[in-house]
């Protein structure tokens, strides 16, 4: 077991720039000043399953500090996320963002209880440079890990911004790699009761805004432009799943939209890009709560979540608002900034994790993909 105790020294011309950073990590044989927080559980997580580098540090469901250092700029390059850029992008900030969140949380290393990191499911390149850094982290630290599944974080945003959010309840959980209709019948019990079968929500998203023409990230820029547009004037399958009344498909809806547009460019006629991405807005969102209402209908569920990157969709948010007050349901939604990734929901998951026993070791490993339910 390593004794000594760890420390980050780094230099930044630009703050959490991953592009312009030296970083320098030393293992130090004396311990760092304690501020004298010990008595406080203080976790400090990872996030970096795709292209945001993020670290948090949290104390059950209060966040102290979030810091994320975000790649969209470089992969809007490329219309979408390299892989192989993240990772490398990913090694080159952790360090200062660790430090960063370390210093805005007002702690000193030696205050924290333990570390947490997102291990699954994600990009493996990128999940391991997260993994990885824990490890060293936990080794030189002398502090247990936390596993957190990171469809579970995305679950805990909701815990941050509303304190009386309890389980059991109903979440639909959408995102650009998963999209979930699960029963949370405790804080570390998952039921799935429906699930994408083909693309997820915000893959069709992100697909048929690149085809019209839209900026990454595409989700983003295509509810934006829906704004104003007329969902009438185009229109759009409505798939489904025979026999499985709670799954989604939305590969047929991308396949029609990228169809569309082509055959519109080959007769050199003009797409109505507001009025196209208002059409397939409002056919994603038809597609959720549709299903999302029938499974709460069926298994008699008042209370209702959502969570994930595309619940930050504006007419998303606004339509399950509207379909739960009409149904007297009670709705929870993350503010916006927790939609998306970061390491304050793998924090706040991370405390219900350690105290359900979900303690790793050294050997952890990171793992590509990895169901909801696992354990």
């Amino acid at each position: 077991m390593i004794k000594a105790k760890a420390r980050l020294i780094v230099q930044i011309k630009t703050p959490l720039s991953p592009y312009k950073t030296a970083i320098f990590y030393e293992i130090l044989q004396n311990k760092p000043k304690s501020t004298g927080k010990e008595t406080a559980m203080y976790i400090l997580s990872i996030e970096s399953s795709c292209d945001e580098t993020s670290v948090a540090v949290c104390n059950e469901r209060n966040v102290l500090s979030n810091v994320v250092a975000t790649q969209i700029a470089e992969h809007a390059l490329y219309g979408g996320v390299v892989p192989e850029i993240a990772s490398r992008r990913h090694c080159e900030a952790i360090a200062a963002v660790t430090k960063k969140a370390i210093k805005d949380a007002g702690i000193s290393m030696s205050d924290l209880s333990s570390i947490a990191v997102t291990f699954a499911p994600g990009l493996i390149g990128a999940l391991l440079v997260g993994v990885n850094f824990a490890k060293g982290l936990a080794a030189a630290l002398q502090l247990p890990i936390i596993p957190v599944h990171h469809l579970r974080s995305h679950i805990a945003a909701n815990y941050i911004t509303h304190r009386d959010l309890k389980p059991p309840f109903l979440c639909l959980l959408v995102s650009g790699g998963n999209s979930h209709i699960i029963r949370v019948n405790d804080y570390c019990r998952f039921e799935v009761i429906g699930r994408t079968r083909d693309d997820a929500a915000g893959e069709c998203f992100d697909k048929t805004a690149r085809a019209l023409g839209l900026p990454y990230p595409g989700g983003v820029k295509l509810d934006h432009a829906a704004e104003g547009g007329n969902p009438d004037r185009y229109s759009l399958p409505f798939p489904h799943v025979e026999g499985s009344p709670y799954d989604f498909s939305f590969s047929g809806l991308k396949t029609a939209v990228i169809n569309t547009v082509h055959h519109a460019r080959q007769k050199n006629e003009e797409i109505n890009v507001p009025d196209m991405a208002a059409a397939i807005r409002r056919r994603v969102c038809d597609i959720a709560i549709k299903n999302t209402f029938l499974a709460a209908e069926n298994y008699g569920e008042d209370t209702i979540v959502i969570a994930g990157g595309v619940s930050a969709n504006s007419e998303l948010r606004r339509r399950m608002k509207e379909e739960c007050q009409k149904r007297n349901l009670k709705l929870f939604r993350p503010e916006l900034q927790y939609c998306g990734d970061n390491a304050a929901m793998v924090g706040v998951q991370a405390y219900y994790e350690y105290l359900d026993g979900n303690i790793s070791d050294l050997s952890l490993n990171a793992t590509a993909t990895l169901p909801i339910d696992y354990r």
